[in-house]
């Protein structure tokens, strides 16, 4: 059963999916980043930064969360948050990990899914899997999901990857959401799965000049981050990219793309999680990328997204959750 729980926040931000920018997209000037900061149940809850270039960041409420994880989830605890303004513009999503790690990395079955209309309140609704759907016994965990509009169908499709049973594989999978944002209304169908039959997780889905681009990360094999291309988003028929993207021997998740404003370039960020670090790359084909080395974040990120916002929704944001200390606009 769907839960409503109203949060008082004043945000709202871009889907990024858009090849030619409409003039509110032109509007947006500045950087939204929405993270969790560790595997303390306290620290699995949601936080955000801002930043005018995309690459020195702010935490905002003293990074402390700005929402209450035990009243969203079924697990006490939250992680990988992802963010979505709809395609018309008018309506906000977000998609979130029910999950706490204290209790076992196989130990979740469920995700969030919430919805606003003016990111004041929000409609929250927990989605188990197993209790939704059928077929869904042997089944031990459910990470990270997204969203991305879907124009074809047009709806909404959240995609995320499970794993079944001790020896199965962890596989991208994706179900269409319905219209209100509160379950989902089709059977979760794989999205995608390597040819190596190896698992894949935090599948991060941008498209540019009509193809998406399907960033993932090799579980338990590998290196990192790889990525795949693909003209349709359910055919099936998805061209993967041999190498691996990050610039760095660590260990890397949670890759996330996005756009720098006025900018041919895109950011390819990801979580060097056994370090302690972000590392954020540059491109503008999205095949390669280069190491940025002038980014600064005054906060210690996990697995997160950044979007774009305007000035005035800064603004509304810095009203809401105080300037922090060394910010300048």
């Amino acid at each position: 059963m769907s839960k409503i729980i109203f949060i008082f926040l004043s945000i709202t931000f871009f889907s990024g999916f858009a090849q030619q920018p409409s003039s509110a997209e032109k509007d947006r000037s500045a950087y939204l980043f929405v993270y969790f900061t560790g595997n303390a149940v306290a620290d699995e809850s949601i936080h955000y930064a801002v930043s005018i270039d995309g690459l020195n960041f702010f935490a905002l409420n003293n990074n402390k969360p700005v929402v209450d994880s035990k009243a969203i989830s079924s697990t006490g605890g939250v992680r990988d948050p992802h963010i979505l303004r709809s395609n018309d513009g008018k309506t906000f999503y977000m998609v979130v990990t029910d999950m706490t790690s204290s209790k076992g990395w196989n130990s979740n079955r469920a995700m969030v899914l919430m919805r606003s209309d003016d990111l004041v309140y929000w409609q929250s609704s927990v989605i188990n899997m197993q209790k939704r759907f059928s077929n869904q016994d042997s089944l031990l965990r459910v990470w990270a999901p997204q969203t991305i509009y879907d124009p074809q169908e047009n709806k909404y499709m959240v995609y995320w990857s499970m794993k079944h049973g001790r020896k199965g594989e962890d596989i991208i999978y994706y179900a269409y959401a319905n219209e209100a944002f509160t379950d989902l209304e089709s059977e979760p169908k794989q999205l995608f799965f390597p040819a190596n039959g190896k698992s894949c997780i935090d599948g991060d889905i941008v498209f540019k000049d009509g193809v998406y681009h399907l960033f993932y990360k090799t579980e338990g094999h590998g290196n990192g981050i790889r990525k795949a291309t693909s003209t349709s988003l359910t055919s099936g028929k998805w061209s993967e990219q041999e190498n691996y993207l990050q610039q760095t021997k660590d260990a890397v998740e949670g890759a996330c793309v996005f756009k720098l404003h006025n900018s041919p370039e895109y950011i390819l960020m990801y979580d060097v999680y056994t370090k302690g670090r972000y590392e954020f790359t540059r491109s503008k084909t999205l095949d390669s990328f280069t190491l940025v080395e002038n980014v600064s974040m005054d906060f210690h990120p996990r697995h997160g997204a950044v979007i774009s916002i305007t000035r005035d929704e800064l603004n509304r944001l810095i009203k809401q959750w105080g300037r922090p200390e060394r910010f300048r606009e």
